[in-house]
C-alpha cells in the first residue's frame, strides 16, 4: 500500500503557490505529491501525474456562464479543492487557483501511487474514489489545514519531460493546449496521439524512497 508513518515528512505547499494562473500552476503541479491521513494515522501518498487547467473567460469552465452554488467554490479563494460530480457519476477533484471572483482551477487528472496497480488512479474519477474524495471534500483547504493537502516535488523527483496537449471530454474550448503530463509515467489518463505508452523498464514510477 502507499502508506507511509505520520512521522514521514510530507511538508505542505505554500498558499502563494496556488496565487497565480491555472495554466501557470498546472504544469507545476505534476510531480508534486497528493497527501490523506487515513484513521489508523499514516498517510496514503501519490505523484500527480496528469493535470488540466481552466479558467472563467474559457468556454470549458464551469463558471464561463455563471456563478451559482454548485461551483461557488470556484470563485472563491485559492489554495482549497473544488469538488464536482461528473455525470452524476464520478467525483473530479480540483484546486482553486489564481485570485477570488474569479473562476480559476486545476483538475487534478491522475496520480501514480507506489506500490499500487499503476492505473489505479489513471484518470479523475478513479482518483477522487482511490483517496476517498467528494463532494464533503469540497471548499477544503489543500495546504495542510484538514486530512488531505498537497506536497511539494521529491529532491529525488528530478526534472521530467512534460507533454503539453490539448484537454479531454470537452465540447468548447476544445483546441486549448492546457492539459500537461509526465511523458515517462503509464499512469498517465490518456495520451496524446502518437505518444506511446512507455515501456515498464523505461518508465518513471513513484517509490517509498521518492517521499523523502
Amino acid at each position: 500500500m502507499a502508506t507511509q508513518p505520520i512521522t514521514q515528512d510530507f511538508p505542505r505547499l505554500p498558499h502563494a503557490f496556488f496565487c497565480r494562473p491555472a495554466e501557470v500552476v498546472a504544469p507545476e503541479l505534476i510531480g508534486c505529491r497528493l497527501v490523506k491521513r487515513q484513521t489508523d494515522g499514516s498517510l496514503l501518498w501519490g505523484v500527480i501525474v496528469e493535470t488540466e487547467a481552466y479558467s472563467q473567460d474559457d468556454p470549458a469552465c464551469h463558471g464561463y456562464r455563471r456563478r451559482s452554488p454548485q461551483n461557488e467554490t470556484l470563485f472563491g479563494k485559492p489554495g482549497r479543492f473544488y469538488v464536482y460530480v461528473s455525470y452524476g457519476i464520478h467525483h473530479c477533484v480540483n484546486v482553486v487557483t489564481d485570485r477570488a471572483d474569479w473562476a480559476n482551477g486545476v483538475l487534478l487528472r491522475a496520480v501514480a501511487l507506489p506500490d499500487e496497480p499503476e492505473r489505479i488512479a489513471a484518470g479523475p474519477g478513479l482518483l477522487a474514489r482511490r483517496f476517498g474524495l467528494d463532494r464533503c471534500d469540497d471548499s477544503r483547504p489543500v495546504t495542510g489545514e484538514h486530512d488531505v493537502w498537497m506536497a511539494p516535488r521529491s529532491d529525488t523527483f528530478a526534472s521530467q519531460d512534460l507533454v503539453t496537449t490539448t484537454r479531454i471530454g470537452i465540447s468548447q474550448g476544445a483546441p486549448t493546449p492546457w492539459r500537461w503530463y509526465l511523458r515517462s509515467s503509464r499512469s498517465v489518463s490518456r495520451r496524446a496521439r502518437g505518444d506511446r505508452m512507455p515501456p515498464k523498464a523505461q518508465c518513471w514510477a513513484p517509490s517509498l524512497e521518492s517521499s523523502s
